[in-house]
C-alpha cells in the first residue's frame, strides 16, 4: 500500500485482549485516514460476542476493504487410526470425552470452531487452551493432543512435511496452495465452514474520499503478482476484484455476527 499511498505505512502490533485493546485505539484516533485497523473474524466477530467491549464492532467502524479468506485445516497427529475424516469422527464418536484438540486460546479461531466441529458431527472431546497456535502445534507433533483445527497458514507447513494427517479445509472450495486437500463438503461434513476473513478499517466518521483513497491502496496491493504469491503459499484466498470494496467488508462482518454470535453466546463461552 505504502507503493500506492507515497509514504511509509508503519505496522503496530498492539496485544492483549485478542485485538480489543488495539480496535479501541483505532476507535480513538482522528478519523483522517492515517490510522485504521487490520481486523478479521475473531477481532470483529467473535470478541463482539464474548467481550464486554468498550465500542461497537460495527457501528465504530468504516469499513475500508477486505483483504483474504483464511480457511482452517482439520489436521490430527500422525498416530491417529483415521485416513480420512469420516474416518476421524467415527473414531471421535467410538471415544467420546477421550481425544483432545489444541486451541490458541480461549475464544480463538481454533476453539470456536471445535465448538462447532462437536456440534455439527455429533462428537465430544476437550479442548485444551494454549498461549497461541504455535505451543498447540508442538503438542500435537509430539503426540501431546490428538488434534487441531486451525488456519492454513499455521498448519499447512506441517502438512507438507508430513508431520501431520490433513483430513480437510473449512471452505466451499480447495485451498490452491493445497489442492488434494477435500473440502469439507467432500469429506462428508456437509457444511462446517470456518473461515477466518482480513480487511482493513477506519474509524467512524472518515471522510469518503479518504475510504476511497485507501481502498484504491488495497486493490493495488492486492493486484501485485508477489503480493498474490505470498498471500496464496501462506493459505490464503483473496477475494476477487469485485469484492475489493467497503460495502463487501461491511456484509461479510454482518453476515458473521449473524452466523457465529447465536453459536458463541448459546455455549456461554467466557474470556478469560
Amino acid at each position: 500500500m505504502r507503493v500506492s499511498l507515497g509514504q511509509p505505512v508503519i505496522i503496530e502490533n498492539v496485544a492483549g485482549a485478542s485485538g480489543t485493546l488495539a480496535l479501541g485505539r483505532v476507535t480513538r484516533a482522528l478519523p483522517d485516514g492515517y490510522t485504521i485497523s487490520h481486523g478479521s473474524t475473531p477481532t470483529h466477530v467473535f470478541n463482539g460476542a464474548i467481550f464486554k467491549l468498550p465500542f461497537d464492532v460495527e457501528d465504530d467502524f468504516q469499513p475500508i476493504s477486505p483483504i483474504a479468506n483464511g480457511p482452517l485445516l482439520i489436521v490430527a497427529k500422525k498416530a491417529i487410526a483415521a485416513n480420512d475424516l469420516q474416518e476421524f469422527i467415527a473414531w471421535l464418536k467410538a471415544n467420546p470425552h477421550k481425544a483432545s484438540q489444541g486451541t490458541g486460546g480461549v475464544a480463538a479461531t481454533s476453539h470456536i470452531a471445535g465448538m462447532f466441529f462437536q456440534q455439527i458431527s455429533g462428537t465430544r472431546f476437550a479442548q485444551v487452551p494454549y498461549r497461541g497456535a504455535g505451543p498447540a502445534m508442538q503438542d500435537l507433533l509430539a503426540g501431546q493432543i490428538d488434534m487441531m483445527i486451525d488456519p492454513a497458514a499455521n498448519t499447512l507447513p506441517q502438512v507438507r512435511a508430513d508431520r501431520v494427517k490433513a483430513f480437510a479445509v473449512t471452505a466451499k472450495r480447495r485451498l490452491a496452495a493445497a489442492p488434494d486437500i477435500p473440502t469439507v463438503d467432500e469429506a462428508g461434513l456437509a457444511g462446517f465452514y470456518v473461515e477466518n476473513w482480513q480487511g482493513f478499517f477506519a474509524p467512524k466518521g472518515t471522510p469518503a474520499a479518504v475510504v476511497a483513497r485507501l481502498n484504491a491502496a488495497v486493490v493495488d496491493a492486492l493486484a501485485d503478482a508477489a503480493v498474490r504469491a505470498r498471500l496464496t503459499d501462506l493459505g490464503q484466498d483473496i477475494f476477487p476484484r469485485e469484492q475489493q470494496t467497503p460495502e463487501a467488508l461491511a456484509a461479510l462482518l454482518r453476515a458473521g455476527i449473524e452466523k457465529w454470535w447465536p453459536i458463541i453466546k448459546g455455549a456461554g463461552i467466557k474470556p478469560e
